[in-house]
């Protein structure tokens, strides 16, 4: 089953295609649908891996799976990738769980609003974006979902644009998650140069961490 810990973010990434690219054609009802399957999908697909992973022993909890090379350059070399081990997994039954709930809420809350379409599009790519960046197996990969939260709170919190409130809120949390950027990307690019100075380039979770004596202090 742990070969499969990339459908877990795959699901929501398909519901949010669908409604933003036709969900305007296929309606509500099919929308109601497509953006709580996608997410309860997801859900389920985190707890088998959940249960298969407590059924191993501690030394083996702990996997990862490459999708595919994504940047490639002299000696360093990332991927899209994802990881499963105790803490990954948790966080992805919380986010798949409470997400899912909330999508069948707002189901209801949000039947007569005629950005019905477009709010389940952002909250399908939201949770895809929360997922990639609990389970991405680099720092990097890491970073793209750091940025889609941004990005979809920014979307979520100014869902109702037309208020000035909701507006100006939307701006504040866009500014205030630059702040984080910032530290994001101060804290990879010390990493990167403080194992580089070895020879080590790379921003892979288990060769940072294996290396993390080698670190400057």
């Amino acid at each position: 089953m742990f070969d499969y810990v990339w459908l877990i973010p795959l699901f929501p990434a398909i519901g949010f295609l669908i409604n933003g690219l036709f969900g305007r054609r296929l309606g509500k009802k099919v929308v109601s649908w497509v953006g709580p399957s996608a997410i309860g999908l997801s859900f389920l697909t985190s707890i088998l891996i959940f249960f298969e992973l407590i059924g191993r022993s501690p030394t083996e909890r702990h996997f990862e799976k490459v999708i595919f090379d994504w940047v490639v350059s002299g000696a360093f070399q990332t991927v899209i990738g994802y990881q499963i081990d105790p803490l990954s997994i948790l966080m992805a039954l919380v986010v798949s769980g409470v997400s899912f709930f909330i999508h069948i809420y707002s189901v209801g809350y949000m039947h007569d609003d005629p950005g019905y379409t477009r709010y389940f599009t952002y909250l399908n790519l939201f949770v895809f974006m929360m997922l990639t960046l609990i389970l991405a197996n680099n720092f990097l990969l890491m970073f793209v979902g750091w940025e889609g939260v941004g990005l979809c709170s920014y979307l979520l919190i100014g869902f109702w644009f037309e208020k000035d409130s909701a507006s100006n809120a939307g701006k504040k949390a866009f500014v205030v998650n630059r702040v984080g950027d910032f530290g994001f990307i101060l804290g990879m690019f010390l990493l990167f140069t403080s194992l580089g100075k070895h020879g080590i380039w790379t921003l892979d979770f288990t060769e940072v961490f294996a290396n993390a004596s080698k670190l400057d202090t």
